[in-house]
């Protein structure tokens, strides 16, 4: 299963336990190639909501226990029948890929956390659910690191959104933009000056008192999955100081973990994680 898409963490890693690696691999297979509908390749509009709506069909016929010819869906039939997992999560994911398609800018931050809870916040719940650890107060956290999760890769990804199949996308909230007196222009033509500069860290400072605000989760969590929760929270947190260290200049370096990276924060977020 390819990971290229979600390089700033692990996925399905060797510290899962081994009988919910499957589980996650279909559920990621599920993510990302519903995800590719809405992104990639040379599809019309029309076309990538035809194919999510064809998923949304086949969430129905497992909802309705009706049988389905698709191989994925078989497979993702069996871990939500065997996991007991909430169904209306893999419909928010869809709903937020949908809206990947038809929508390419936000009003404002509240908006914006709108479509992360869609987008983002059902993977973390999916995955307490399989470890049997969906309290309320774990969900609150997991929503707080996937959030967050997404924003960074959201600002890392501020110049390849925007040039992504010619539509112009920008998650940047508009007022946000609009506070420090920059518009889709700065995006365009790749202008990197001191409002820019304030404008992203203001952005990365929030993603990371995000993140910070659900980092507990990792601490609660015991064993493999605490361990991965840790390289996760690392992982999300090393990319906005990389953001920061160029000065928000993400139109001519995309910052993203290497192996050299993981190497540093690897040890210190398994065995010494504060």
């Amino acid at each position: 299963m390819p990971v290229e898409h979600y390089e700033n963490f692990p996925v399905a890693s060797l510290l899962l336990p081994q009988r919910l690696r499957h589980p996650v691999e279909v559920i990621y297979a599920f993510a990302r190639s519903a995800d590719d509908f809405a992104d990639e390749g040379d599809f019309s509009a029309a076309e990538r909501l035809a194919k999510l709506n064809a998923y949304s069909t086949q969430l129905d016929k497992i909802d309705q226990a009706n049988p389905t010819d698709s191989p994925l869906f078989q497979s993702l039939a069996e871990v939500i029948r065997l996991h007991q997992l909430p169904i209306s999560l893999f419909r928010d994911l869809l709903d937020a890929f949908k809206q990947d398609v038809t929508q390419t800018e936000y009003a404002n931050f509240a908006e914006l956390m709108d479509y992360c809870r869609r987008s983002a916040d059902p993977i973390g719940r999916l995955l307490l659910h399989l470890y049997q650890a969906a309290t309320p107060e774990n969900l609150r956290l997991s929503d707080q690191i996937c959030s967050s999760l997404q924003l960074i890769n959201h600002w890392q990804d501020v110049a390849i959104d925007w040039q992504k199949n010619n539509i112009g996308r920008v998650y940047l909230p508009q007022n946000d933009l609009a506070r420090f007196g920059l518009d889709h222009s700065h995006i365009a033509n790749a202008t990197n000056n001191i409002a820019w500069q304030q404008m992203m860290r203001f952005q990365t400072d929030r993603a990371r008192a995000m993140m910070l605000a659900g980092a507990p989760l990792a601490h609660k969590m015991s064993g493999r999955f605490g361990a991965e929760l840790r390289l996760i929270v690392a992982g999300g947190l090393a990319i906005v100081d990389k953001i920061d260290a160029v000065k928000g200049d993400v139109f001519r370096y995309r910052p993203k973990l290497s192996k050299w990276d993981w190497l540093k924060i690897g040890p210190p977020a398994l065995f010494n994680f504060k």
